[in-house]
């Protein structure tokens, strides 16, 4: 008898198995299972016709409803045209080679037809397209290969349909009379879950609906548990592991740093804060992950942890994921600190440390000085790229790991800087990406939570508007308003997805073609990489040509030569810059030398400047929305109220409605489930960033939230009895293959 790892050419002969492996990377009995139906037909209704799009490879059901053979025109022998209907449309189905059709495809008979939709003068039409017909001879027959239930129709196969996939999976079927369950038999019965086999011909060949809603209830439950057994696994490894206690001292550099205060901490930074500091002082390495709006102070809580260790005789690294932030980190954490900055300098302060910025780009000789600082224990505070996670790094006793925006970073990367510690060092992940409560549960479940919601006292509302390119008048209104803030002192952000030249940035659409799906290979990744929402179809190919988005080498200077920014000083700022030169643009642009800075998404995390108060985003709809969010909240953050344009070309429907909800609201938190909402799983998991498919093909992180919490209950039950999973050795093998740690700890960008 076979088993999921049976070769599908074992079973099903080299022509079906090869054009599977070939076309969907469909190798073995487990593989074929896993590929699920796209959609399911019902062969007692008829397909509505108004739903098929030009060019679409489509599966239909159809009734013929007259067929007629005549000479061709431009070469010899003739054609059959067919007419087959929805009941209310009609479409031609038109065959070159009619032998053998002719006698088949005869008014009344209904079947599957498939293949690609072409428009022919006013009418719909399939050129030769393969079908498969019913028998309608006895309705309660039963029809076909499908034994009167449902049609799968599955992702497209060249030469093979589906109705072949189907037939192969009977074949498959009848060679199993059970396979190994991951999910324990006392779990099942529970949870009143289906065996793993049954689900999957429920899904294969369902009779009805409630079929597929059975069959589907139990693979969502298995991607669910699996990822939980992860994460438990994870969670009881750290456990097990030690650490030193990190103890701010009386009158340190905490207390010290804390009286100098020239504000009052919020109430939510004050609770995050004695989280942290009670995690801190205990032998178990702190693994936390501190999420918070845009603007809640997240760094001020990081500091004062770092703060913590140093105390203790211990450093501290924050890896920042571009140069221009950890050059922004490394600047108002020394204005922050002050003389505490220059400890063991002349008029710094007899509690203070050193903080050092290491980059890439750095000369060699002030690279060399960041490195030895390190190394000696010198530098409390080292802040740096991935720089910092190089291998000849090294550090005198590295106490805490702070990693800013952890959606820029792979799980091998955080793990490289938490490696450079003679012992495990605590770890504060940071996001200003607000994550919904079932993202935090599955994909940071191995580590606790806190949030800050409270935005610190001063800060300013920010208001919102899209404004359509089609409408000349409100693109002219916008140049206006950037001017308008500019002679009242204050300055602008105007953001574009692209650097220009034909520079393209990673993610970003290239002119004429469809935008690019993933990062550049190598390339660290110095602009934050704008989201594309693609336009795809059901495949996952790109659907059409893009057209050209906004640049900012491009619109540089479009706006010196508009009319009404006359007089103002406009900068650039990009990722592909020198390092000097980018840090000289920001330091001019925070000193109030700059008026309009035209930047590519290089601004959008942790750059502060109070006096910026309005920012244009061109092209918006080519941005995700938390990424919208993260962008507008870089104005607004003094005393005068902030303005985010959202400029676009896109016609009215789901982008539109998209930038439109991001402009009703400044909650992140329910912007972070709209976009969730919006996006594939294998975003949210990092499938896309690692360039390979999600695991997670039926499970939704919003709708699917009982279910998760139900297999996050049993998931840590099981480990908590058989922490290897020695006692459950199809749920072990699993968990080793079919999720690796970066799908299962990575979340994808917001």
């Amino acid at each position: 008898m076979a088993d999921l790892d049976t070769p599908l050419v074992k079973l099903l002969g080299g022509p079906t198995a090869n054009k599977l492996a070939k076309a969907r990377d469909v190798h073995t009995v487990g593989d074929l299972f896993r590929f699920l139906p796209r959609r399911y037909l019902d062969p007692a209704t008829t397909t509505d016709f108004s739903t098929l799009k030009e060019g679409e490879y489509t599966v239909l059901v159809a009734t013929v409803k007259s067929a007629a053979t005549r000479p061709m025109r431009q070469r010899r022998g003739t054609m059959l045209t067919v007419t087959v209907t929805d009941g209310t449309r009609d479409l031609t189905v038109a065959f070159f080679r009619p032998f053998g059709h002719e006698a088949r495809l005869v008014p009344g008979r209904t079947g599957l037809f498939a293949g690609k939709v072409q428009r022919y003068g006013s009418t719909w039409q399939l050129a030769h397209p393969n079908y498969e017909l019913f028998d309608t001879e006895d309705t309660d027959a039963a029809l076909g290969v499908y034994a009167g239930g449902l049609v799968p129709v599955y992702l497209h196969v060249p030469k093979l349909d589906s109705w072949a996939i189907t037939k192969s999976l009977r074949i498959v079927f009848d060679h199993l009379d059970e396979i190994d369950d991951p999910v324990p038999a006392e779990v099942r019965r529970e949870r009143g879950l289906v065996p793993l086999l049954e689900a999957y011909r429920l899904v294969h060949l369902p009779k009805d609906r409630a079929d597929v809603r059975r069959g589907e209830h139990r693979l969502r439950y298995d991607e669910a548990f699996t990822l939980q057994a992860v994460l438990a696994q994870r969670r009881r490894a750290n456990a097990d592991v030690r650490t030193t206690a990190r103890r701010p001292r009386p009158g340190g550099l905490l207390e010290s740093f804390d009286k100098r205060l020239p504000f009052e901490l919020t109430a939510g930074q004050v609770a995050v804060s004695e989280e942290i500091a009670a995690e801190l002082a205990t032998e178990h390495p702190m693994h936390r992950l501190l999420q918070g709006e845009v603007g809640s102070g997240k760094t001020i809580v990081a500091l004062r942890a770092m703060l913590s260790v140093i105390d203790s005789g211990g450093q501290a690294a924050l890896l920042a994921p571009t140069e221009v932030l950890a050059a922004q980190h490394f600047r108002s954490m020394r204005t922050m600190l002050g003389d505490l900055a220059e400890g063991g300098m002349l008029g710094g302060s007899d509690v203070g440390t050193q903080v050092t910025l290491l980059t890439g780009s750095q000369p060699t000789a002030v690279r060399r000085k960041a490195l030895l600082d390190a190394a000696s224990g010198e530098a409390g505070i080292v802040i740096g790229t991935h720089a910092l996670i190089q291998e000849h790094v090294s550090f005198f006793d590295l106490g805490l790991v702070v990693v800013d925006e952890q959606h820029r970073f792979g799980v091998e990367q955080r793990e490289a800087l938490r490696s450079k510690g003679s012992q495990p060092p605590h770890v504060l992940v940071m996001t200003a990406t607000p994550i919904p409560r079932t993202v935090a549960m599955t994909v940071f479940g191995d580590m606790e939570t806190s949030t800050l919601t409270e935005l610190p006292r001063g800060r300013s509302p920010i208001a919102s508007h899209v404004v359509p390119v089609v409408n000349p008048t409100w693109v002219r209104r916008t140049w206006q308003r950037v001017a308008e803030e500019a002679r009242q002192g204050h300055q602008a952000y105007v953001v574009c997805p692209r650097i220009g030249d034909d520079v393209q940035e990673a993610g970003a659409g290239t002119p004429g073609a469809a935008p690019a799906k993933g990062r550049t290979a190598g390339r660290e990744p110095e602009d934050g990489d704008p989201q594309e929402w693609l336009a795809t179809d059901e495949d996952g190919e790109d659907a059409g040509p893009q057209r050209e988005l906004r640049s900012v080498l491009g619109l540089v200077d479009e706006l010196r030569a508009e009319p009404s920014l006359e007089g103002l000083r406009v900068a650039v700022l990009h990722g592909r810059m020198a390092p000097e030169d980018k840090d000289a643009v920001m330091q001019a642009f925070a000193a109030g030398e700059v008026d309009v800075l035209v930047s590519t998404t290089v601004i959008e995390v942790g750059v502060d400047v109070p006096n910026a108060t309005v920012m244009v985003v061109m092209d918006a709809e080519r941005f995700g929305v938390s990424q919208l969010h993260q962008l507008r909240g870089r104005v607004g953050r003094g005393e005068a109220p902030g303005l985010c344009l959202l400029m676009t070309e896109t016609e009215p429907g789901p982008s539109l409605e998209r930038l439109e909800a991001v402009a009703a609201t400044t909650d992140g938190f329910a912007l972070a489930r709209l976009d969730l909402e919006q996006r594939r799983e294998g975003d949210v998991l990092g499938a896309r960033q690692s360039g390979g498919r999600s695991q997670l093909r039926l499970l939704r992180l919003l709708r699917d939230e009982d279910l998760i919490l139900q297999a996050r209950e049993d998931a840590f039950a099981v480990v908590s009895q058989d922490p290897s999973l020695d006692q459950h050795p199809v749920l072990r093998e699993l968990v080793a293959s079919a999720l690796d740690e970066e799908q299962a700890a990575h979340l994808e960008r917001g």
